[in-house]
């Protein structure tokens, strides 16, 4: 039998996304035209086929990724996601970029009151695929006694030795910048959530604060909201400039 072209190229997609797996981002219509030497809309004719099998997913500025389950983190309780993810028998990992002591940048000198830092960013995995750049800063004092072994194997949680009293976490969108892309394996520009959580001993003393970027095509959060008065407004919502 006589094979359509925009099959023989859902063919050739779906054995790449047996390889490269959920999650990850496929060429643009543009590139994928450009390899098999024919029209966007052959090409987008053979996305759509795909599509219609749940095998990728298409998301304004993203493009076409290979389908796959968001992560998902609630927000109920001072938590990590990995531990998370261990839950749904997820494997976590953690790729340490950056481990160093620095002057606090004018923010994090803000938040947490300090001049000196101890800056770590990092990459999360899940099953081996980044879905998190982590960029956490504790004051000095506080972090003089950890190593990069300690960091990568535990939370700052466990590791600082301070009682918490609990953390506030904003979240917001953005763009993935030039570098965290290159981190998540995801487009320059294409949008992602921003994480900002600060977090206070049971003094009130802010002791860590941390940058969560996450691509928003993986994450969910998940928020479970007690009963009250009716309110056409969120708790918690408010308009940045």
């Amino acid at each position: 039998m006589r094979t359509i072209r925009y099959q023989q190229i859902a063919q050739v997609l779906r054995e790449r996304i047996a390889v490269v797996g959920a999650g990850h981002v496929l060429p643009s219509e543009s590139d994928l035209s450009t390899e098999f030497g024919v029209s966007r809309v052959t090409v987008r004719r053979a996305l759509e086929t795909l599509r219609d099998e749940r095998l990728v997913e298409s998301r304004q500025g993203f493009g076409w990724f290979a389908a796959t389950a968001p992560l998902q983190q609630r927000l109920t309780q001072l938590d990590t996601i990995e531990r998370q993810l261990e839950e749904r028998g997820i494997h976590p990992q953690r790729q340490i970029i950056e481990f160093a002591f620095v002057p606090a940048p004018a923010h994090v000198a803000d938040r947490l009151r300090c001049d000196q830092v101890l800056r770590v960013k990092r990459v999360n995995r899940a099953d081996g695929d980044p879905f998190a750049v982590v960029t956490v800063w504790c004051p000095a004092e506080l972090g003089q006694h950890l190593s990069r072994h300690d960091v990568e194997r535990r939370p700052f949680y466990e590791l600082l030795g301070v009682a918490l009293r609990g953390a506030t976490q904003s979240i917001g969108a953005a763009s993935a910048s030039a570098d965290d892309a290159a981190l998540l394996e995801v487009p320059i520009g294409s949008p992602v959530l921003r994480c900002e959580r600060l977090t206070t001993s049971t003094a009130g003393e802010p002791i860590l604060l941390s940058e969560h970027i996450f691509p928003a095509h993986r994450t969910e959060f998940v928020v479970d909201l007690p009963l009250a008065e009716p309110s056409t407004t969120p708790t918690g919502l408010r308009l940045v400039d």
